[in-house]
């Protein structure tokens, strides 16, 4: 379990299903720049949360809840790149949560994390047309090193992906 001010990171419980359906997973705003689709319904929202489980059992990925109600309200992560080099394995809000700091908060938490597992290094990625997660991850004093087109899988659409890295 990790934790910040507001927010606790921690590992999927089967009956975060339905917080996370609510706020996160049927939302196409959450969706945007991330790797997934919208879950469309509650019997899809109890499956994905079952793989959610079996996969945090061998990944340093969490979800994120609001700590003043225990609602889950989103996921982050982080995973080893190298010895001394770790980078951020997606993070992402629920819509209602976005524009708090909260990202701020779990990014931070993220990086103490990885220092604690000895990161020198610490690498964040961003969609080009994300100007949020880009202007969050540039407040760090990160470094551009990467741009790479990519398609999306979800519907073919062209994107950049960047990856920015900061030395810890």
């Amino acid at each position: 379990m990790l934790e910040t001010k507001d927010l606790v990171l921690d590992k999927a419980k089967q009956e975060d299903w339905e917080g996370m359906y609510r706020n996160v997973w049927s939302c196409p705003e959450a969706a945007r720049y991330m790797q997934w689709s919208v879950t469309g319904s509650e019997a899809d929202a109890r499956e994905r949360m079952r793989r959610t489980i079996q996969f945090q059992k061998t990944h340093d990925t969490y979800l994120v809840y609001w700590k003043a109600t225990g609602e889950p309200i989103g996921f982050a992560g982080v995973e080893e790149l190298s010895p001394t080099v770790w980078g951020e394995a997606g993070i992402c809000l629920g819509p209602a949560y976005v524009g708090k700091g909260l990202g701020r908060q779990i990014l931070h938490c993220l990086i103490r994390y990885a220092k604690g597992l000895g990161a020198k290094r610490f690498v964040c990625s961003a969609r080009e047309g994300n100007q949020a997660s880009r202007a969050l991850i540039a407040s760090l004093g990160s470094t551009l090193f990467d741009a790479e087109e990519r398609i999306d899988p979800r519907d073919g659409s062209p994107y950049t992906y960047l990856r920015y890295e900061l030395d810890l």
